[in-house]
C-alpha cells in the first residue's frame, strides 16, 4: 500500500492548510526567540535607567544608579534586615490571602446559589468595595491596633472582591445541561458541588486568585504605610524619610519579586489542577 502523502502545508512547521489525521501538529516557530522578549525589554529598562543615572542631570539621592540600588540590597541582605522586613510582610500576605480568599469563596457560593443572599448582600458588597482601602485604613488601625491584625484585614479586604466576582461567575456560568444530568442520575448536593461545581468554576476562580494573590502584596503595603514599626512597606516609608533613594528602590523590587512569586504560584496551582483540560 502506498504511503499517504499529507495534504500541502501540514507537514511539520506548515505554516497554512489543516493537519491530517496522524501527523504531528506543527511547530510553532519562534517560540524561543519569544521568551527572550521579557529578558530583552528588561535590560532595554535597566540600560536606559544607567544612561539617566549617568547623565548627571539628576542628584544621585533622585535617581541613583543601578549599582547603588544593588549595592544597597545586598548590605540589607547581609545585617539580615531584609529577611526580617520581608517575612512581617510575607506573613501579613500569606494571612490576609487565605483569610479573604476562604470568606469570597463561601460568600461567593452562597450568593451563586441563593437569589435572596444576592439581592440582600450584592449592594453592601459593592459599596465596600467602592470606597478606598487607603480612606478605611486609618480606621482599621485605629480599631484593631498597629499590629498584624489591622493589616491582614486591610488584605483580605482587597483580596475578597475579585476572588467572590470570579466565583459568582464560574458558578453561574455552569451550563444548564449538566446540571439537568447531575439531577438525572440523583447526585447528591455534595456530589454536585465536589464532581461539577468546583471542577466547571475552577479555572474561573484561580483566574481570580491570580489577581487577589498580587493585590495581597498591596494591601500588606498600605497598611504598613498607614502605621507599623515593620515591614518592606515600613522600609520605604523608612527610606522617603531619609532621603535614602536606594533603601526605597531596592525595597519595591523586594515587593516585586515577591508579588510575582506569588502570582507564579497560583499560575502553578492552575497547572497542577486543571491539567485533565490538557488530557482531553
Amino acid at each position: 500500500m502506498a504511503q499517504e502523502t499529507p495534504p500541502a502545508g501540514s507537514e511539520p512547521g506548515g505554516l497554512v492548510g489543516p493537519v491530517a489525521p496522524g501527523w504531528p501538529a506543527p511547530r510553532v516557530r519562534g517560540t524561543r526567540r519569544h521568551a527572550l522578549l521579557a529578558p530583552a525589554f528588561g535590560a532595554l529598562l535597566l540600560l536606559g535607567w544607567w544612561l539617566l543615572a549617568e547623565s548627571g542631570r539628576y542628584a544621585p539621592f533622585i535617581v541613583p544608579t543601578p549599582a547603588s540600588v544593588a549595592e544597597r540590597w545586598w548590605r540589607l541582605v547581609e545585617d539580615g534586615s531584609l529577611l526580617r522586613h520581608m517575612g512581617v510582610t510575607l506573613r501579613e500576605v500569606f494571612s490576609g490571602l487565605v483569610i479573604g480568599v476562604a470568606a469570597a469563596f463561601s460568600l461567593g457560593y452562597l450568593i451563586a446559589k441563593n437569589r435572596i443572599a444576592a439581592y440582600t448582600l450584592t449592594p453592601y458588597l459593592i459599596a465596600l468595595q467602592a470606597v478606598p482601602i487607603v480612606a478605611i485604613a486609618p480606621l482599621l488601625i485605629i480599631w484593631f491596633g498597629a499590629g498584624i491584625t489591622s493589616k491582614v484585614i486591610i488584605c483580605a479586604l482587597l483580596v475578597f472582591f475579585p476572588m467572590l466576582v470570579n466565583t459568582i461567575l464560574g458558578v453561574r456560568n455552569i451550563p444548564p445541561d449538566l446540571r439537568d444530568m447531575m439531577r438525572s442520575l440523583e447526585a447528591t448536593p455534595l456530589q454536585t458541588f465536589w464532581h461539577l461545581e468546583m471542577p466547571a468554576a475552577l479555572p474561573i476562580m484561580i483566574g481570580g486568585l491570580k489577581v487577589s494573590a498580587t493585590l495581597s502584596v498591596i494591601g500588606a503595603v498600605v497598611g504598613e504605610f498607614v502605621s507599623a514599626s515593620a515591614g518592606l512597606g515600613y522600609l520605604i516609608n523608612f527610606g522617603r524619610g531619609t532621603y535614602d533613594t536606594p533603601l526605597v528602590i531596592a525595597a519595591v523590587f523586594t515587593l516585586t519579586a515577591l508579588a510575582l512569586l506569588l502570582y507564579g504560584t497560583a499560575a502553578w496551582l492552575e497547572a497542577v489542577l486543571l491539567d485533565w483540560r490538557d488530557a482531553s
